[in-house]
């Protein structure tokens, strides 16, 4: 049977401890405004920009759970990141709002569901509208 050995450390050592570890604990008595979570929303991106380089540009950060890059002709130039821990979302949104990527300034802002659900019901509306207007044959006043 294999047995463990245990080594005596000195007392003037101390463990070995992360940043991640350090502003974790660092970060706990600290309270966040409400709009603040893991989930980044940035516009202003490049086109061809790839999930590579994102994961380079905000992986810095800390972990990334998930990137998602807008790919339609209304969503290129978006995409939404999703951290691990809220901490480091908030450490990101502050340093990279504002930071040049290709020549383009990105705008980091964190994810709101409520204003993205308005946005989509009012697009929804606007159709619903021109479609009724076609099929009653109603012209668009000014």
């Amino acid at each position: 049977a294999a047995s463990l050995v245990f080594f005596p450390v000195e007392s003037s050592t101390r463990p070995f401890r992360s940043v991640a570890m350090a502003n974790a604990t660092k970060n706990q008595n600290v309270r966040l405004p409400p709009e603040v979570n893991r989930i980044l929303y940035i516009r202003n991106l490049p086109y061809k920009i790839t999930s590579e380089e994102m994961y380079d540009i905000f992986g810095k950060y800390g972990a990334i759970r998930q990137i998602r890059l807008g790919n339609s002709s209304d969503t290129q130039g978006t995409a939404f990141v999703v951290y691990e821990d809220i901490y480091d979302a908030k450490t990101a949104c502050e340093h990279l709002s504002g930071f040049n990527v290709c020549g383009r300034y990105i705008v980091v802002l964190y994810y709101q569901q409520s204003k993205m659900q308005k946005a989509t019901d009012e697009r929804k509306k606007r159709a619903e509208i021109e479609k009724m207007k076609e099929k009653h044959k109603v012209e668009a006043t000014a």
